[in-house]
């Protein structure tokens, strides 16, 4: 099929004017981007109301939406700015075991996993940890710690029992880190 050069000329203008509409639509649209929308909604009245109530629209994701954002900066630690579990029980769990490697951390899932730590004191032996912050609130409840301990009888590591308290005793240590942080906040 052959085209004339009139009929090209008229689709080359078509796609000009396509083109120009859109810029202009989208300069259209981002000029609202500034314009106050009210996101309150009016709830029922109560005899004796003499003003109308609002209230804040729910969610389907949840208070604070998808990702969390736009809730009060609070120094309860809660999760807010996108971390899916406390961030005061998140930091202080990294603190309290930063001097072992990480092989896994996951602020969504509130889930970190250590690799195997051989204390220079006593280099036949090795410990890895797994940590689950299972909440947003900061309570004792809400974090459970496991700790795993091998030691090395010369044809390689072979699992060896730990003390009972070991894992009560990793949990204590990262809630007192919590605290101290969350003091630290409040204070400031």
């Amino acid at each position: 099929m052959i085209s004339s050069p009139s009929v090209r000329r008229h689709g080359l203008w078509l796609r000009c004017a396509f083109a120009m509409a859109a810029v202009v639509a989208v300069g259209i649209l981002a000029a609202c981007s500034d314009v106050p929308i009210e996101e309150k909604y009016p709830k029922e009245r109560i005899p004796g109301d003499s003003k109308p109530r609002y209230e804040d629209p729910t969610s389907i994701f949840g208070q604070g939406g998808l990702f969390g954002g736009d809730q009060a900066s609070t120094n309860d630690g809660s999760g807010g700015g996108g971390i899916g579990v406390n961030s005061l029980l998140w930091r202080a769990s990294l603190d309290t075991v930063s001097f072992m490697p990480l092989l896994s951390a996951d602020p969504f899932g509130g889930v970190i996993i250590t690799d195997w730590y051989s204390p220079s004191a006593t280099p036949n032996e090795r410990f890895k940890v797994n940590i689950y912050i299972l909440g947003r609130q900061l309570r004792a409840d809400g974090l459970r710690a496991t700790v795993f301990h091998q030691v090395n009888q010369g044809a390689g590591w072979v699992d060896a029992p730990v003390a009972p308290t070991a894992s009560t005793d990793l949990e204590n240590a990262i809630l007192t880190r919590a605290r101290q942080m969350r003091i630290a906040g409040l204070q400031q």
